[in-house]
């Protein structure tokens, strides 16, 4: 009998990367398919970025995800983009593809994936609450998806313009319909406009341990017709999610999109599709603090 001792490693790149639950998921989904792989959480400060992924070169990373504050930095040290990285200009999944790393995103194509189970996106208007790399993620593939009007809310102007120039730009271009994009520079409590469909919260407000922050929004504005995501998968439940429930507005939360992003990367990586309700499960199984 041929024994093999050598485990191949996929990882994630953050800081801080703590707070960051994807190894709780990505493990189980690996065991699940009979892989012997090895997901490693690892913090990465940005002035160390270049050198980790040297090292996963060094340690032959059959790839790895890269989370805040690396997304759009990661891209220099890269060999080359995929179509949905190289339009939005934002690298959430390396790839190991012949020798060579490859960046990808699989933010919005998750989110896409999960918001489509409860609403088709197409003809519908979007408020969107940041402009760093989930948000470009997701506005991007919001527009291929079909989305008609895209609202940026932001407090800084300079990426709020940058994002709005990119969808209103690049991403038009390959676009076979009319897409209508505004930024609002985000001061006080917003007030969503009624004709709102979908509201996402692509800042990372509310992330572990200030689980106590919530979105600048006036919430009274939040109507059961809409959709409420999250993009916060520590803890499920933020401020947004529980006051959109609250409100009686359907709710896609952080795992949610955690899992269907987490589905996209394994079949990137290993060329298997994974079982997303082990892996929902699994993460859901830690946050309740069950072993």
């Amino acid at each position: 009998m041929e024994l093999n001792f050598k485990q191949e490693l996929v990882g994630c790149f953050g800081f801080p990367v703590a707070e960051n639950p994807t190894q709780a998921m990505i493990e189980p989904a690996f065991e699940a398919l009979g892989l012997d792989w090895r997901y490693l959480t690892l913090e990465v400060k940005a002035e160390d970025l270049e050198r980790a992924v040297e090292g996963a070169r060094a340690f032959a990373f059959q790839g790895f995800n890269c989370t805040i504050p690396h997304k759009i930095e990661v891209i220099k040290y890269l060999d080359g983009l995929g179509e949905s990285a190289e339009l939005m200009g934002a690298v959430n999944c390396v790839v190991l593809c012949e020798g060579r790393l490859i960046g990808e995103n699989t933010d919005g194509k998750g989110f896409v994936a999960a918001l489509s189970q409860i609403e088709d996106p197409k003809g519908k208007t979007m408020v969107l609450f940041g402009a760093g790399g989930a948000a470009r993620a997701i506005s991007v593939e919001m527009a291929v998806a079909g989305v008609k009007k895209i609202v940026v809310v932001n407090r800084g102007e300079q990426r709020g313009r940058d994002l709005v120039d990119l969808l209103t730009g690049k991403v038009q271009q390959v676009l076979e319909h009319d897409l209508e994009v505004d930024w609002v520079k985000w001061e006080g409590d917003y007030s969503l406009p009624e004709q709102t469909n979908i509201v996402v919260n692509a800042t990372s407000i509310g992330l572990y341990p200030d689980v106590a922050a919530s979105l600048d929004i006036d919430m009274d504005t939040l109507l059961p017709s809409m959709v409420v995501a999250d993009v916060i998968p520590n803890p499920p439940e933020t401020c947004l999610v529980r006051g959109a429930r609250q409100r009686g507005c359907r709710v896609i939360d952080g795992l949610e999109m955690l899992v269907a992003q987490g589905v996209i990367g394994i079949q990137f990586w290993t060329g298997e599709s994974p079982d997303a309700n082990i892996m929902r499960s699994a993460l859901e199984k830690v946050f309740a603090g069950e072993d």
